[in-house]
């Protein structure tokens, strides 16, 4: 079935395609919450004899038109998973411009993104990223708390286990607190404690770049989460192949482990 869904992108290139998918889609059955892995950066990169820096930054583009395309839509959450906790063994110059890049996305995309609404929020252990990258992500939520549209959540030093482990923690410290029973542990209570507390759970998740599987990614919030997987890189990903995307999900059938009723 993947392979069939893949096999359709090269199919849809134009806008008048694009504007064909988009009147197709049911606006009243949008997803609520998409999450989406930007993988395939450093290989779209290598495979066409540049830095893998270049890949970074042509994935950048993408980002700021699916961003686009979801502010549009009304899609209430887009959770993009940018750098993991995992990303920190890679090469120190190639981290190191991971984080130059995230401070100036945030900084020439900020106003733009303002004056659309859109509120900026991030995921993660974030005590831990540099001083510079902290202080644009503070500035960047600070200035966009106040909107009502699309909520851009990024994960950035972001692994599922570990947002599992700090709730824990948080709630075990509760109890030893007396602050709340061993009886009161339930799943509301756990969810209330993850770094996306407050947020619904992803409805689509979009994984590029041919792998599958999540790599650590929303591993509580995934549990009812329908899957779409593509072979397109995240440079190339375009606002045709999260619609298609979409399309996808609304012609899926969610039963959360029950039945349909007739």
């Amino acid at each position: 079935m993947f392979k069939k869904i893949t096999g359709l992108f090269n199919r849809y290139q134009s806008p008048e395609d694009e504007n064909r998918l988009l009147q197709s889609l049911d606006r009243t059955r949008l997803p609520h919450h998409i999450a989406i892995i930007m993988d395939g950066n450093g290989r779209w990169a290598q495979r066409r004899g540049m830095p893998r820096s270049l890949g970074h930054r042509a994935g950048v583009e993408s980002l700021r038109n699916i961003v686009q395309l979801c502010s549009e839509l009304g899609i209430q959450v887009l959770t993009c998973y940018a750098f993991s906790t995992e990303n920190w063994k890679r090469p120190v110059e190639e981290v190191n411009f991971l984080m130059n890049l995230l401070v100036e996305y945030l900084h020439k995309e900020l106003d733009e993104l303002h004056g659309k609404n859109v509120r900026i929020n991030a995921i993660g252990r974030l005590s831990e990223l540099p001083q510079g990258a902290r202080e644009a992500l503070e500035n960047a939520c600070r200035t966009t708390a106040g909107n009502s549209g699309l909520i851009l959540n990024l994960a950035l030093n972001y692994g599922g286990r570990k947002e599992i482990t700090d709730a824990v923690i948080k709630i075990a410290q509760q109890v030893k607190e007396n602050k709340i029973d061993v009886k009161d542990i339930d799943e509301k209570l756990i969810s209330e404690h993850l770094y996306t507390a407050g947020l619904p759970d992803p409805d689509l998740l979009v994984r590029p770049s041919g792998d599958y599987r999540i790599s650590n990614f929303l591993l509580w919030q995934l549990a009812y989460t329908e899957f779409w997987l593509s072979d397109v890189m995240w440079p190339d990903f375009r606002r045709i192949h999260l619609i298609q995307a979409i399309l996808a999900y609304q012609s899926r059938e969610r039963r959360f482990g029950g039945l349909i009723k007739k």
